[in-house]
């Protein structure tokens, strides 16, 4: 009798226990999902646990999970990329820029550039457990040759020399020890040091981002790098008499003038760049373009086409501007009205001809990547990434192919294809939801109504607060 009591007032904990487990994770239901790779799926529900998308379907199923959120009339999208950024450039920024991205929906940024001595700690922060900020990949300071572009003189100080092959091949090493996502090769690397830095990238498994130094030729660097950025020096092989400017390019990289790395640059872009536009012949680009078939162009249409479509313009730039830290709203609001006074029409040019070549390479199969810049020349982080998309729908991509630059092509870039990307089971869960459809209209990535960023829903009002937050901690 005694046995019996005791197993009856077990039962009832056993029933207890094996009740139904409490539900978890988020469902947005009856919304069309949008990505480059399944294209438009109406009438979703979409449910993600912790950072994973576990469900994608037909809305109707009976679902068990902690929150709804009705999507009806919206339309949800992988979280977006910012391919360029520079997280340290500008000390003013560093801090509130993970807050203004994830406002805007950008969910992971590549940052193409900085000492590591700065970067580090700024990556750390952004990758701490339960940190509200973009998934950062980091490459690191430019590895640049000879003489260095970015060295703290007339520019901010992200660049690092490596004079020799061996300069170079020490570098590399020492930056993967200390944790960077890939490389970046800037303009000044002599052909030598070149080599040596994509030996060194490979064999370690590092991705290589680059410009196209100037001693080389598009044709030349492109096939061995995964990612170039800004169109530029690429026109320079595009010309009838590219061999020509090589062998003037070469001549004037000796330095007889001993012009620091910045103004040995420019100067050659200078000379060099709207005669090279000038000379434009298409079978020669045609065979450079096919030589760039498996390099991601960054063209970064919202820098070299600025002119063409000034961000101070826009209704809503008061806006963006109110979003960023006081002391550079006031610089920027002083420099937005001078340029809308007396803008640079001396860059209309190649503003006109990064358009035309970004269509160009769409058109013959070039992948191309969204980037910006930011925050170099008032690009405030975040918003300027939908004025890229815009860009480059403009340059010729479908609306859908924009959003490929900025969700599937970063992906493919660190061969994250299987993780990132688009709205799938087993993905992560970064996601944008729009109150507007952006295959009608690109600009209505900018019609945020959530961000889901790590599995973290963040509501329009819980968006403005953290940007708030972190406006108010500068």
């Amino acid at each position: 009798m005694r046995r019996q009591l005791i197993l009856l007032g077990i039962f009832p904990a056993l029933l207890i226990a094996c009740a139904e487990p409490e539900s978890s994770g988020t469902a947005i239901t009856n919304v069309t999902v949008i990505d480059a790779v399944n294209g438009v799926r109406e009438n979703q529900t979409v449910v993600f646990d912790g950072d994973e998308i576990t469900s994608v379907g037909s809305t109707g199923a009976e679902l068990s999970v902690a929150e709804t959120i009705d999507g009806t009339g919206k339309f949800l999208i992988p979280g977006l990329w910012d391919f360029h950024v520079h997280l340290t450039y500008d000390d003013r920024f560093t801090s509130s820029m993970p807050a203004l991205f994830i406002s805007y929906g950008i969910t992971s940024v590549r940052d193409t550039g900085g000492l590591m001595r700065k970067v580090l700690p700024v990556v750390e922060k952004m990758r701490a457990p339960g940190a509200v900020a973009p998934r950062v990949f980091f490459a690191g300071p430019l590895l640049d040759g000879n003489f260095v572009v970015y060295d703290g003189e007339s520019r901010p100080e992200i660049g690092v020399r490596n004079a020799t092959p061996d300069d170079a091949r020490a570098a590399i090493r020492n930056l993967q020890e200390q944790g960077v996502d890939f490389i970046k090769i800037y303009e000044m690397v002599s052909p030598a040091v070149f080599d040596a830095m994509v030996e060194t990238a490979q064999e370690l498994g590092l991705p290589i981002d680059s410009h196209v130094p100037l001693s080389l030729r598009a044709s030349m660097a492109g096939p061995s790098v995964d990612s170039i950025e800004h169109l530029r020096n690429i026109e320079m092989d595009c010309a009838s008499n590219a061999p020509e400017l090589h062998e003037t390019r070469l001549e004037l990289l000796r330095n007889p003038d001993g012009l620091s790395g910045a103004d040995l640059r420019s100067s050659l872009h200078s000379l060099q760049r709207l005669p090279a536009i000038a000379n434009y012949d298409e079978a020669r680009c045609d065979q450079t373009l096919d030589a760039l078939m498996s390099t991601i162009q960054v063209p970064t249409l919202r820098l070299g086409a600025l002119n063409l479509a000034p961000p101070y313009r826009r209704d809503d730039w008061a806006d963006a501007l109110s979003r960023i830290p006081a002391d550079a709203r006031e610089d920027w609001s002083e420099a937005s009205a001078a340029l809308a006074e007396n803008p640079n029409n001396e860059f209309t040019a190649f503003a006109e001809w990064s358009l035309f070549l970004t269509g160009r390479m769409h058109e013959r199969g070039v992948p191309i990547g969204a980037g910006t810049d930011t925050p170099i020349f008032i690009s405030v982080p975040g918003y300027s990434l939908h004025s890229e998309l815009e860009m480059l729908v403009r340059a010729g991509l479908s609306p859908l192919e924009a959003i490929r630059s900025a969700t599937v092509r970063p992906a493919e870039f660190f061969s994250l294809q299987n993780e990132m990307g688009t709205v799938d089971v087993g993905k992560k869960a970064d996601l944008v939801l729009l109150d507007a459809n952006p295959l009608e209209d690109i600009a209505n990535t900018r019609q945020i109504a959530a961000v889901v960023s790590k599995g973290k829903l963040l509501t329009r009002k819980e968006l403005s607060k953290l940007v708030s937050a972190a406006r108010s901690a500068e």
